[in-house]
């Protein structure tokens, strides 16, 4: 269900604004997205997993926060976010 580590640091380098950047909303949002999208796999199989689905609806809440976080300071690099992302919105 968790990311690996090769897979974060290859999300990282892809949405990074400088080398070295970790905590930009656009690599927060990245992981995040990453980490719903393994979590919506796991639910096909697992449809009563109810503590997971917890988690799964603390991701996408804590996503949607950063998102409104952004379009507030920046909307035109929001907007492209959520176009690299494939995030319907």
């Amino acid at each position: 269900m968790s990311i690996t580590a090769e897979r974060k640091q290859a999300l990282i380098k892809d949405y990074a604004l400088k080398p070295g950047d970790t905590g930009s909303p656009e690599v927060q949002v990245a992981i995040l997205s990453e980490r719903i999208a393994n979590l919506t796999e796991h639910f096909k199989t697992h449809v009563k997993d109810n503590h997971s689905r917890r988690g799964l609806l603390k991701l996408v809440s804590q996503r949607r926060r950063l998102l409104d976080y952004m379009k507030g300071q920046d909307e035109p690099r929001y907007k492209t976010l959520i176009e690299r992302l494939g995030i319907r919105r």
